[in-house]
């Protein structure tokens, strides 16, 4: 789950995915969902979508059982504060 919820972070949304399922055996799986326009950085897959298929959030909890909620919480950054180049030493 801890994969998959990575996947869902860098590839699909544009927010931070936590895995709070405590799931750590591996499964195989599809998911079948027609993606919206802010998924996938606004660059949805080529094709039209399949107005059938339930959206992400709905698909994840009708095929998989899995829930995602929106809450808030303590996230890692990363800050540069500035750039130089390195001396020729």
């Amino acid at each position: 789950m801890a994969q998959f919820a990575a996947i869902l972070q860098r590839a699909i949304l544009d927010k931070p995915v936590v895995d709070n399922t405590g799931i750590t055996s591996r499964y195989d799986f599809d998911l079948a969902w027609t993606p919206e326009e802010n998924q996938f950085g606004g660059q949805l897959p080529p094709g039209q979508p399949d107005s059938a298929r339930p959206g992400l959030f709905a698909a994840m909890q009708q095929q998989l059982g899995l829930k995602i909620e929106a809450t808030r919480g303590p996230i890692d950054i990363l800050v540069i504060d500035g750039v130089q180049r390195p001396s020729d030493n």
